[in-house]
C-alpha cells in the first residue's frame, strides 16, 4: 500500500485553433506536479500550494485538485480521504491548461494510491468535474489532452470517446505569452450563443482537413487549414496586439497562428526547431511593439500525458 504519489501533469492546448472545445495537444517543458497523501478522515483537504503560482483556492470546494479527487473517492466509496498538495509550473489564466492540469495530475495521483486499474477512459470525467470549477463546463480540449499526451480529439463524452491523432513529424510548436490573465470563464462569455451556417461549413472543412494532413503528414494542408473562423474573432480583442503578432508568425514562416485555448498565450505550428526559432523571436518582438513584456516556449507535442513521477510506501 502506498501513502503518497506524486504525478506530472503536462501544459496542454486547447482547441488547436481549428477544433473549438473537441481538439487538443499535450506541450511539453511545462506542467504541474501533484501530490496526493492519504488520510484516514473521510475528507479531501488542501495542503499546499507552491511554484509559478500560489493564490488558487484553499476551499476543497473551489480548487480544481481537490473537486477532482472528491469526485474519485466518491466514485470508489473509500473510507478514507486526501490531502493534495499542488507544485504549480503553468502560469495561471494562459491558455496552457493550469487548471486541467492539477485536476488530471490528481485524478493520477489518487487512482495510483488507490491502486486501482483505472483506465484514462475511466479518470477523465473525475478529472472533467475539476477543470469545470475553473471553466464552468465539462469541456474535455485541455484535459484530455493533458491526461492522454499528444494530439486528441474527444468525439463524445457520454461514454468518453478519446481519439488520437497522429502529429506529423518534425512539428514544433511556439507559445508566446503576454503577461496578463484572462480567465477561461471571462473568454467564454465573448462567444455567440449561434454562428452563421456558412462559418460552420467552412470551419468543419478547415477541422477535417487538418486531421487529413496530420494522417498524410502534409504540412502544406495542414498550413491551409489551421485556421479558427468561429472563436479567433470574438477574442482576438482580448490580446493586445494581437493581430500584429499573428501576422508577424505567419510572415516569419509559420504553418498557423492563434491562440492557445482561451488565450492569451499565442502559439504557432511550424516545420522544424530552426523556423520555430525564427517564428518565436518575430512574435516576441510584435509584441515589444505594443509595450508588451512576454514569456516564450518551444515545445514538442509529447506523446506521454499526466503520469506518477514519485510514491511513498505506506511503512516508509
Amino acid at each position: 500500500m502506498k501513502n503518497e504519489v506524486t504525478a506530472f501533469a503536462p501544459a496542454s492546448m486547447g482547441n488547436v485553433a481549428v477544433g473549438y472545445d473537441v481538439l487538443g495537444s499535450a506541450l511539453d517543458g511545462l506542467g504541474d506536479r501533484v501530490t496526493v497523501r492519504r488520510l484516514d478522515a473521510p475528507v479531501v483537504r488542501i495542503g499546499t500550494i507552491t511554484g509559478r503560482v500560489t493564490d488558487l483556492p484553499t476551499d476543497p470546494a473551489e480548487n480544481t485538485a481537490s473537486v477532482a479527487l472528491s469526485s474519485l473517492r466518491d466514485a470508489t466509496g473509500i473510507d478514507g480521504g486526501f490531502e493534495v498538495s499542488i507544485e504549480k509550473g503553468i502560469p495561471l489564466g494562459s491558455g496552457l491548461g493550469g487548471s486541467a492540469a492539477s485536476a488530471v495530475g490528481a485524478v493520477v495521483a489518487g487512482a495510483e494510491l488507490l491502486q486501482g486499474a483505472w483506465s484514462k477512459e475511466e479518470s477523465l470525467p473525475h478529472a472533467l468535474a475539476g477543470e469545470a470549477v475553473a471553466s464552468g463546463d465539462l469541456h474535455p480540449d485541455n484535459v484530455a489532452p493533458c491526461l492522454f499526451g499528444g494530439l486528441v480529439l474527444t468525439r463524445a463524452m457520454d461514454p468518453p470517446d478519446v481519439v488520437p491523432i497522429p502529429v506529423p513529424s518534425g512539428i514544433r510548436c511556439v507559445l508566446v505569452h503576454p503577461n496578463r490573465v484572462v480567465p477561461t470563464r471571462e473568454a467564454r462569455t465573448c462567444l455567440p450563443d449561434a454562428i452563421p451556417l456558412a462559418d460552420s461549413v467552412r470551419q468543419t472543412a478547415h477541422l477535417g482537413a487538418f486531421v487529413a494532413g496530420c494522417y498524410r503528414n502534409d504540412l502544406a494542408l495542414i498550413g491551409r487549414a489551421l485556421r479558427d473562423l468561429i472563436v479567433e474573432p470574438h477574442r482576438a480583442d482580448l490580446v493586445p496586439g494581437f493581430a500584429d503578432v499573428q501576422e508577424a508568425a505567419m510572415a516569419a514562416g509559420a504553418l498557423g497562428c492563434s491562440l492557445s485555448g482561451a488565450g492569451p498565450t499565442l502559439f504557432a505550428w511550424c516545420d522544424g526547431p530552426a523556423d520555430a526559432a525564427h517564428v518565436r523571436d518575430a512574435m516576441i518582438n510584435a509584441f515589444a511593439q505594443h509595450d508588451v513584456p512576454t514569456d516564450a516556449w518551444l515545445s514538442t507535442i509529447p506523446p506521454e500525458g499526466a503520469h506518477v513521477v514519485n510514491s511513498i510506501p505506506a511503512d516508509s
